[in-house]
């Protein structure tokens, strides 16, 4: 997940610690905001195909909710830990706020790699989880959603679960489920399509023609892919993807110098996202080492995978070329390459704002399933343009207006709605 020895969690920290300077912030407001208000840690005893039961670590971790409920994904993965989720909480209470919805942060976690389990023991452990915070969750407390390796069939189990639990139907306990199943049409493609949302207005205050540029993305899981496509359609030309191989354990770059074809691409692409590298190679892919797709001579950056993706120790591989990094991965920028990334001709977009899309369409669900009344595909991509722009020109406004980094003007601009929410509530 992360390099050895970085802390996702300590990495959010100093973020805040930075904007809470500029906002100055007393120390009461500071604590409050730079830790959860509420962590749940458990375990989830699972009964495997074999008979044999096995134990995983489960985490939600509640980080604030002045502005409504928690909303955050759970994902499941082998290297999960308490301070990834913790971080990741915090990431949510920002991108909710800087997107101007109703909700507050929260995340959640299981540590475990779905690709070793079968669909049984994924159902069963999903149920489990559900059975462990049950109390804590729900429409009006905590929503979960997907996030890494987990699916649309892995939150409809958990709110069976706990509409089995609570005795009724609660559509909007869980959000991310599948289409006919309180699921929102165009929620697949919502945090991908909103990352471009997001690259297109960038483009145009760059002055630059979208049709006339190439991009790089790490990833190529289901944010990366519909990113990719939507940035296609609109002109752009994609060198390649940077993906985990399951096979190696290990990343590898696939590059293209003509472009990729998507649809070629995900024909030889697991649901996990990992490319099948022989066929890859086959069909003209240059096969590299993963961490190449940042060295590229392309015009954007699209890190969309994990967390510390470009570091103080890989920033300086990023070419001339580079005009653009949008993230569309959480965490994916440390505060040390940031330092390095605002000397260079490079606008750099935070993750909290690329990414706010599926968050967006989440809340969207939400209304949906409250009133039980579900919009067409075309009129829930209208809405999540329209908020993702207006977010975007909100940060772009500040930022020209002080001269400070779309960063730094992002995080002051969601810090400071939250704070106020915490000092209308008396709480500070």
């Amino acid at each position: 997940m992360a390099a050895k020895g970085f802390n996702a969690y300590k990495m959010a920290q100093e973020q805040f610690d930075r904007i809470a300077d500029k906002l100055e912030l007393y120390e009461g407001t500071r604590e409050l905001l730079r830790t959860p208000m509420r962590e749940y840690h458990f375990t989830v005893p699972v009964k495997m195909d074999d008979g044999k039961v096995k134990v995983f670590q489960g985490y939600r971790i509640q980080h604030n909710d002045a502005r409504g409920p928690c909303k955050g994904g759970i994902r499941f993965h082998p290297q999960e830990t308490a301070d990834t989720v913790r971080a990741l909480s915090m990431w949510m209470t920002w991108k909710c706020a800087v997107a101007d919805i109703p909700l507050g942060g929260g995340k959640g976690g299981v540590i475990c790699d779905p690709h070793d389990l079968s669909e049984r023991e994924q159902e069963r452990l999903c149920r489990g989880w559900i059975r462990q915070i049950v109390k804590n969750i729900g429409p009006v407390e905590d929503i979960p959603a997907p996030d890494v390796m987990t699916t649309a069939q892995h939150m409809l189990w958990m709110m069976d679960e706990y509409e089995h639990i609570a005795g009724g139907k609660y559509p909007g306990a869980i959000t991310g489920k599948p289409v006919g199943h309180g699921g929102s049409l165009g929620r697949t493609e919502a945090t991908g399509y909103g990352v471009v949302f997001i690259l297109r207005e960038s483009l145009k205050e760059l002055d630059i023609d979208i049709s006339d540029t190439t991009a790089m993305i790490q990833g190529f899981g289901n944010v990366a892919q519909h990113a990719a496509e939507l940035y296609i359609e609109y002109g752009g030309k994609v060198l390649g993807v940077s993906c985990w191989d399951q096979e190696d354990s290990k990343a590898y770059s696939y590059i293209r110098k003509n472009g990729i074809d998507l649809e070629e691409l995900r024909g030889i692409t697991n649901r996990f996202g990992s490319v099948d590298k022989e066929k890859a190679e086959e069909l003209g892919y240059e096969r590299l080492p993963g961490d190449d797709w940042i060295a590229q001579e392309a015009n954007i950056l699209i890190p969309a995978a994990l967390e510390n993706a470009i570091t103080g120790d890989n920033v300086d591989w990023i070419k001339p070329s580079v005009k653009l990094i949008v993230s569309g991965a959480n965490g994916p920028i440390t505060p040390e390459a940031m330092d390095v990334l605002e000397g260079k001709d490079i606008m750099v977009i935070p993750d909290f704002l690329a990414n706010a899309g599926g968050v967006v369409c989440s809340y969207f669900e939400q209304v949906q399933n409250n009133t039980n009344y579900y919009w067409p595909k075309e009129e829930v991509l209208g809405k999540l343009d329209d908020k993702m722009t207006s977010a975007f020109y909100g940060v772009m406004d500040l930022a020209k207006r002080k001269n400070i980094p779309i960063q730094a003007a992002a995080y002051m601009i969601a810090i400071s709605r939250v704070v106020d929410a915490c000092r209308m509530r008396g709480w500070i």
